[in-house]
This record gives structure tokens, C-alpha cells and sequence, in this order.
């Protein structure tokens, strides 16, 4: 071969090799554009056709049982979250302590029934943090119904007459029975509305009462507080209340008794449904004997007194942004009546399917994704706000840790088992067209909605309190407060799968398209300093 003809092939190769380099460019860029148009149906295939949500659910409801703050039931699912988060190649899943909580407590056993003036068992929860009857057996005696409108009267007619006896007191309550359905979803009207919502000038979730409500409440607790010292003193052997709200065998119940470690929580006190402690108060104001047998037991558990919140992460890729973080979470611990599935064990199913999601997508998110499992939330989200003030501000002067410079947002789901309908901007009015552009993949799915509108009483206040965007979603309102919200119903079977499924779907895209973004979600202005107020968040 002679050079000319070594030239000639030598500068075609050239010229081939820049040709291909070329291509090879176009092809880059049209990988990665594809890239991130196939992230969001990669994060659709595994949330709608590979779901795992029911059995994340299945565990933390059915196996665990209820979860109250540092009771057996609550280490149990925090422990099985920790280790499941690992499996799905999650880094750093840890029970993070908040700072110190109480006692933790369960229900050993409860047997409550009417033995006269004939048989009945009757639906009895013990509330919270209280004791037991006296004995290792069924105990029984005669119910006295308390009347007193204050504790002068309690005092003059009842004092030295309880000590061992099961008491009650009397409500003027009637039952109604309601037309309203248990389940709801919202119409294009309702979202309409919420979409053209006008900024609120207050948070939300807060009740506004008149003065005579007002002081009709305080009246109301004032008497409370004076009830439970007024027990505590007298020492009866049962207290039976009255479930304020729910029919047809619903029981809401929550606390009785203090968490405080060494409290005097010396007396049973059980929760009865409506139906059945007003049967029982009509027919002792009847003057009939009414003879009540029981056998409730519980525990306490004070070796340890701290709250602890589940933590775990997938790392960030990028070399410039790993170090920033997005967060997304629901509270773990639940009331005693039942499993507290939908409130919270949905959220936390869906929050833990959504990491999953991302993980098995093969998706490799420039930020950190974490995901935190809150202690403590029933009793004022304790949880949340404890690791706020660890990592990012107290309220109570804004002193910022280097932490609230990194972290973009925070997104909480706590509503429920209803779908994903869209997200509250609490106030956030620049945040507003990102996520209206992340809606658009899933209107077909029903969640089309941003308002600016604050909703209130769960974790994602405590990171709006120090200036970090907190976001809440808006869900369908299922069975929530008629049926399901700390009631002895808040059960496995009141979940609905296809809901649940399509919220992990949307939050993971939310989830993963904040740990992509240039730059990090739109902040408001950075509260004031709150002094004591802050202890409100």
C-alpha cells in the first residue's frame, strides 16, 4: 500500500470518527431527554402495576397492632420500617431519638358487660395511660352515676362514696342519626373552589369559637381537670366515659391518663360507646340496679423514656447537590382503639412505597431523599417538631442550623386512605406552577388541584414554622372523621388499595422531581422568632 493511499484512508477515518462523535452528541442529549420524560412512567409502572403498599400496610397495621408513642406496638413497626427501608437499598435507617417523651403503655386485656338488670357485653376501650382494676380477676359493683356541675357539688355529694366502685357521670347527650355518607370524594366543584381560594391570613386547621363557646369550653376542661384529681383522691375501681362522637358502635378514644414518667394514673378508665353508656346512665336515673362486671388491665413501660422517628435515606448522585436534601414523611405512632390504619399507617405506607418506587425505577435522584417516620404526633407532633429544632431551627428564636440552608421541601400525607387530589401550597404562592406542572402526568389518575389554602394538625407544620416549604396533600375524604379517625374502626380492611396506590405514585414523582431540579422550591419569608408562642408551632 503506498502513502497516498494511507493518507487517504487515514483522513476518512478522521473524518468517520468525527461523524460519529457527532452522532454520538445527539444521541446523548436525546437520551437524556428521554430520560427524563420516562421518569415519570417508570415511577407509574412500579407504583400502579408493582405495588407494595398493602403489605407495607398489612405489617405496620395487622402484624405490629396499635402503635401509641413507645408502647410495644409502636417499636415494633418503627423496628420492621427500619429493616424493610434497608431491604429496599435505602442507607443510614436509624431510630432517631427526638428528646424525651414519657412512659410508653398498652391495653393487657378489657372485659366490660351490664350483669343486671340483665346480661350485655358492652364495646369498652381503656383510654391511654391509665390503670387497671383492682384485683387478678373479674371485679363487679354497682354504677353510680355522677351528677355535678361543678366541684363544689362533687365534692359535697360524692366524696368518701366511690373508693372502689364504677362511676360514671351524666351527659345530656341525644343521638342523631346521620344523613351524611361515612365516604366522600371531591367533586370538580369543591376543587374548583379550592383552586380559585383566596391566601388565608391564618393557619390552617385552627377552629375559630365564639366567646360564649369559648367560655363554655374552658368551663368544660376546668371541670375535667377537677374530675381526674377528684378520681385520683376518691380511688374509684372503674371510671366509665362516654365516646363524644361516632354511633352505631364507633368509639373514639384517645388519652386518659399522663405519659409523665411516675404519674399517679391509679384507676381504670375505660372509653364506652355512645349507644351503650347511654343505655346504662337512662337506666340508672331510672333508679334501677345496674351491676357492671370487669377486668381491665394494662401496662406501663418506663425503662425508656425518650420518642424515637424512623429516619432513612437514598443518597444524592450529583456531585454539587447530594449534599441537599428533600424530605418526605407521616407520623408512625397511632391511638389504642384499633390499628390505626388510616391514621396514620396509610401515610406511612405510602411515604415508604414511594422511596421503593424510586429505588426500584432504577431513578437516581442529584439530591438526598429522606424519609422520616414520626413518634409522637397524637400528642402534638412531637416528633416532627423535636427533629426540627434538632436539624434545622427552634421557632422559639430562628437561630438556623446549617441543615435549613440544604433541605428544598418536605412532603407530608396524613389525611387518610382517600387518593391524592392534589397539594395545599400553605401559602407558598411561588411554588404553585412547578407542582401544577407535576399534576399534569396524573389528572387521568384525578390529581389536578393546587391551592393556596393551609391545612393544619399534622407534621408538616413544624417545618413551616421555621421557613422550610411543608407540604400537605389533598385527599379524598374517606370514612376520616366519621368512621376511621382514632376510632376502635381504624382498621386493614378501611384502606383502599387503588387509593393508596395512586398517592405513592404521585408523591414519588413529586418526591423525585424536587431532588432534580437546578434550584430548590420556592421558600416564603422566614418567620419571625415566636418566644414561648412557638411551643404552638
Amino acid at each position: 500500500m503506498n502513502y497516498i493511499q494511507v493518507s487517504k484512508i487515514t483522513n476518512k477515518n478522521e473524518q468517520m470518527k468525527k461523524y460519529y462523535l457527532f452522532l454520538s452528541g445527539f444521541a446523548l442529549i436525546a437520551l437524556f431527554a428521554t430520560a427524563q420524560t420516562d421518569a415519570t412512567s417508570q415511577i407509574r409502572k412500579a407504583g400502579l402495576e408493582q405495588s407494595k403498599v398493602m403489605d407495607i400496610a398489612f405489617h405496620l397495621t395487622d402484624i405490629s397492632g396499635p402503635r401509641l408513642t413507645n408502647s410495644p406496638g409502636y417499636f415494633r413497626a418503627a423496628n420492621w420500617a427500619k429493616s424493610e427501608l434497608t431491604k429496599m437499598g435505602l442507607v443510614n435507617a436509624t431510630l432517631e431519638p427526638w428528646g424525651d417523651f414519657g412512659t410508653g403503655w398498652e391495653q393487657i386485656r378489657c372485659y366490660v358487660a351490664m350483669t343486671a338488670p340483665y346480661y350485655t357485653p358492652l364495646i369498652a376501650i381503656p383510654r391511654a395511660w391509665t390503670g387497671s382494676t383492682p384485683g387478678k380477676t373479674i371485679m363487679s359493683s354497682d354504677v353510680i352515676l355522677i351528677k355535678a356541675k361543678d366541684s363544689t357539688e362533687l365534692y359535697q355529694n360524692y366524696a368518701g362514696k366511690i373508693k372502689d366502685k364504677i362511676v360514671m357521670v351524666y351527659s345530656s347527650a341525644t343521638l342523631q342519626p346521620s344523613f351524611e355518607a361515612d365516604g366522600n370524594r371531591f367533586t370538580d366543584e369543591q376543587l374548583d373552589k379550592m383552586v380559585k381560594a383566596e391566601p388565608q391570613t391564618s393557619p390552617g386547621g385552627r377552629r375559630n369559637f365564639t366567646p360564649e363557646q369559648l367560655a363554655a369550653l374552658q368551663q368544660q376542661r376546668a371541670l375535667a381537670r377537677q374530675m381526674s384529681d377528684f378520681y385520683k383522691n376518691e380511688k374509684p375501681a372503674l371510671v366509665l366515659s362516654m365516646s363524644a362522637n361516632g354511633n352505631d358502635g364507633t368509639l373514639f378514644v384517645s388519652g386518659g391518663g399522663s405519659s409523665v414518667k411516675d404519674a399517679e394514673n391509679n384507676y381504670a378508665y375505660v372509653m364506652l360507646s355512645s349507644d351503650d353508656y347511654l343505655r346504662v346512665q337512662r337506666l340508672v336515673d331510672a333508679g334501677e340496679k345496674v351491676v357492671i362486671e370487669a377486668d381491665v388491665k394494662t401496662k406501663f413501660f418506663d425503662k425508656d423514656i425518650k420518642g424515637y422517628n424512623v429516619i432513612a435515606e437514598i443518597l444524592g448522585t450529583d456531585p454539587k447537590l447530594k449534599n441537599e436534601i428533600v424530605m418526605l414523611g407521616g407520623h408512625l405512632d397511632s391511638w389504642q382503639g384499633a390499628t390505626g390504619a388510616t391514621d396514620n399507617a396509610a401515610g406511612c405506607a405510602v411515604m415508604m412505597e414511594a422511596v421503593r418506587i424510586i429505588k426500584e425505577s432504577g431513578l437516581q435522584p442529584k439530591r438526598t431523599i429522606r424519609i422520616a417516620l414520626w413518634g409522637g404526633e397524637e400528642q402534638g407532633l412531637l416528633g416532627s417538631r423535636g427533629y426540627v429544632k434538632e436539624h434545622f431551627a427552634d421557632p422559639a428564636d430562628m437561630v438556623l442550623k446549617s441543615e435549613h440552608e440544604k433541605i428544598s421541601a418536605y412532603y407530608n400525607l396524613d389525611n387518610g386512605t382517600g387518593k391524592v387530589r392534589g397539594i395545599y401550597l400553605q401559602g407558598n404562592k411561588e411554588a404553585g406552577p412547578v407542582f401544577s406542572k407535576w399534576l399534569e402526568p396524573f389528572a387521568d389518575l384525578g390529581a389536578k388541584t393546587v391551592t393556596i389554602n393551609n391545612t393544619g394538625g399534622t407534621d408538616h407544620q413544624a417545618f413551616d414554622a421555621v421557613g422550610i416549604p411543608g407540604f400537605q396533600f389533598i385527599q379524598d375524604e374517606i370514612e376520616y372523621d366519621t368512621r376511621t379517625h382514632h376510632t376502635n374502626m381504624d382498621t386493614y380492611d378501611h384502606l383502599v388499595p387503588e387509593d393508596l396506590k395512586q398517592a405513592a405514585t404521585v408523591i414519588a414523582s413529586f418526591v423525585f422531581n424536587t431532588a432534580q431540579m437546578d434550584q430548590k422550591i420556592p421558600r416564603k419569608e422566614l418567620p419571625k422568632p415566636r418566644g414561648n408562642a412557638a411551643r404552638g408551632f
